[in-house]
């Protein structure tokens, strides 16, 4: 072989046996990143071929070969957004493979790229000892693994690299968003906050890794009352009109494709208006906009803060039950769950002694309890049948991925929610997650949380189950004392059951029950 094998790669829309220098073809680049490893060119050849037409969300393949060991780990370096590896166990007489899987896994950190191993002498290599050390997706003998279950076993291991990536872009998409509400309002300049906005929205768009997006361009406008839209940020191609008016309703018009352009306004109970234009979008997902939404939901109240000298705590409050209800939009869980979880917090950390201020903190940041279940994917929050132990393990992974991303903020609203997404699900006795706390180890904000999130949750409607009449409810925390819930909180609670029932009632809707 005396072809740069660096630079191979075989474009399966092509349908012809021609190999590519990506870095000079950019007509490939939206496609999925597939990596070959075997010291023997035929299976690269056959595995070519069986992949020849194969296409995932309607993205073809780029595979990349490499022939040793030494050229496997150049590639996965060179190219970190790999998606799949098909690797051979056993290369020039040792157990090469296996010590690849390790290097990509413990030197590079890249717990993204789905590896399976393909071996022809399982017995040098067995699949239980290789599937328990070493943190391969699949096994497969080359002697099983014909067309059919190879595309098979591309298509699961595709599938399970875009749930992963897009986990965790809406991580990142989310610190991006936390850390920007908690300092945008303290701009003091409508002009200045739109800027930093269009370029948090920008940023936050060129995250998805599934979608390719180029020349992303627009602007954001306001208006006060009985006025009309003014331009006050844009990217280049809108600069000109920067200052100038604009008629919202040309804009709705637009001979552009729908699919292509987003634009939605946003009104404040004071009469202030916000603008977002956006065009040359591809396949702008429904999470995409609702974070769009929320960073333009800073703007239109900043207006009001501005002209009508408003408090910034009351915007952080509003992102806050934004977010909380964001998340639990996506577990179709009830629409008040959110501001009922923060009221019932709020009475029970008054009847316990709390003060006045630290109650209202726990107020505000109780919305925030589940806002980790937005790095949980859909299949499983939804799923309607018993979890898996595996799948229970991703769910209660919710607490972790919610603290890491509240945890590093200043502001106390955050530091609070922090401790409840983390915490809200340990018990009493210690047999909660994620870490087993017990006692008083838990902090009071969780043992709060946790009864009223469970209070709201067992009288609810859920994909998993029916709404609790309120009798088994109680009867509930009186069994689950001193094992779930902190036994002197319990008390409290079904002391003022009453009070409990009427912010209930108060915030009900449709899937609640009847007291």
């Amino acid at each position: 072989m005396t072809m740069d094998t660096h630079k191979i790669i075989w474009d399966t829309d092509n349908r012809s046996d021609v190999l590519y220098d990506f870095a000079s073809d950019h007509s490939l680049r939206n496609k999925w990143n597939i990596m070959i490893v075997d010291d023997d060119s035929m299976v690269h050849t056959a595995t070519k071929k069986v992949l020849r037409t194969f296409n995932f969300e309607d993205k073809g393949l780029k595979i990349i070969s490499a022939f040793t060991k030494d050229e496997a780990k150049k590639m996965i370096q060179q190219n970190p957004d790999t998606a799949v590896i098909l690797l051979d166990a056993m290369m020039d007489g040792e157990k090469a493979g296996l010590e690849i899987a390790s290097y990509i896994r413990n030197d590079l950190k890249n717990t993204y790229v789905r590896i399976i191993l393909r071996t022809g002498q399982p017995n040098d290599v067995p699949e239980e000892i290789v599937m328990r050390e070493y943190d391969i997706n699949d096994y497969k003998e080359k002697s099983e693994l014909t067309a059919n279950k190879l595309c098979t076993a591309l298509f699961a291991s595709l599938r399970s690299y875009r749930d992963i990536m897009l986990i965790d872009t809406n991580k990142r998409a989310l610190e991006m968003i936390l850390h920007s509400s908690s300092t945008l309002l303290e701009e003091n300049s409508l002009v200045k906050l739109t800027n930093r906005v269009l370029d948090e929205i920008l940023a936050i768009l060129a995250l998805n890794p599934i979608k390719v997006r180029c020349n992303t361009s627009g602007f954001i406008a306001t208006k006060n009352p009985g006025t009309r839209f003014n331009m006050l940020s844009a990217t280049n191609s809108y600069k000109k009109e920067l200052g100038q008016p604009i008629d919202n309703l040309q804009l709705s018009l637009s001979d552009k494709a729908v699919k292509t352009v987003y634009h939605k306004s946003f009104s404040s109970q004071h009469g202030h208006e916000s603008l977002i234009y956006l065009e040359n979008l591809t396949g702008l997902a429904d999470w995409e906009k609702q974070l769009v939404d929320i960073l333009m939901v800073n703007i239109t109240i900043a207006s009001d803060n501005l002209f009508l000298n408003e408090e910034i705590e009351e915007t952080q409050k509003e992102i806050i039950f934004t977010l909380g209800e964001f998340s639990e939009a996506r577990s179709k869980e009830t629409s008040n769950h959110v501001k009922r979880v923060a009221e019932y917090s709020k009475l029970l950390a008054l009847k316990y002694g709390l003060s006045e201020q630290e109650a209202e903190m726990i107020r505000l940041a109780s919305p925030m309890h589940d806002v980790g279940k937005l790095g949980i994917t859909d299949i499983i929050l939804n799923k309607p049948d018993k979890l898996t132990t595996a799948e229970f393990e991703v769910i209660k992974s919710h607490g972790t991925i919610g603290y890491e991303i509240l945890k590093n903020s200043s502001r106390k609203i955050m530091q609070t929610g922090a401790i409840i997404a983390l915490q809200h699900h340990e018990k009493y006795n210690g047999e909660g997650y994620p870490y087993g706390l017990s006692g008083d180890k838990i902090h009071i904000y969780g043992r709060i949380t946790a009864i009223a999130d469970v209070f709201d949750a067992l009288g609810s409607d859920r994909v998993y189950k029916k709404a609790w009449p309120l009798e088994q409810i109680l009867a509930y925390f009186e069994k689950e004392k001193n094992k779930h819930f902190d036994p002197f909180l319990v008390n409290l609670f079904l002391a003022n059951i009453n009070d409990f029932l009427q912010i209930r009632k108060e915030l009900n809707d449709r899937f609640c029950f009847s007291a």
